[in-house]
């Protein structure tokens, strides 16, 4: 592969990575892909075993991702639809206060619909507290993964350039 396609699989990386921070934009699958595209356009077996190991981190950093938080969540009593109301509020937060705005309106949603629910502040920002750590959680859990499938992916790419 040409210097230029090692710099565009790079790049789609990095957009990859970035886009775990972002909504809507699918990281760990860009990672992959990237990845994946890489390896059937290299077509040697150092290429697929890369491709492989990447899959495994990437697979194993999803299900973690979903199954550490959750359990944590659950232990804490917040529901799927204080998440949903964090999400659907950091959404629009987004588009309201560019990027700053998704973490000021997941923060807002969560509270609000803990108040809600619990009738009383205290318990509330505390289940809104617990509730951001577990989404910082999840986040951390996805971009270790996915830095983990760059990085062998680099070494592979150095290995066969």
């Amino acid at each position: 592969m040409s210097t230029g396609g090692l710099i565009l699989i790079a790049i789609a990386i990095a957009v990859g990575l970035a886009g775990i921070f972002v909504p809507m934009l699918p990281g760990s699958l860009l990672v992959w892909a990237a990845i994946a595209v890489w390896a059937y356009l290299e077509s040697t077996t150092t290429g697929w075993v890369v491709f492989g190991v990447a899959t495994a981190l990437l697979g194993a950093g999803i299900l973690v991702k979903y199954l550490w938080p959750a359990r944590r969540m659950r232990a804490a009593d917040i529901s799927g639809r204080t998440l949903l109301a964090g999400g659907a509020l950091g959404i629009v937060g987004f588009f309201v206060i560019p990027v700053a705005g998704l973490i000021i309106g997941f923060v807002l949603g969560v509270f609000l619909a803990e108040l809600a629910s619990r009738h009383d502040r205290r318990r509330a920002w505390a289940s809104t507290v617990h509730a951001v750590k577990g989404v910082a959680l999840s986040v951390g859990v996805e971009l270790g993964a996915a830095l983990l499938a760059a990085a062998v992916w680099a070494v592979g790419a150095l290995l066969l350039h």
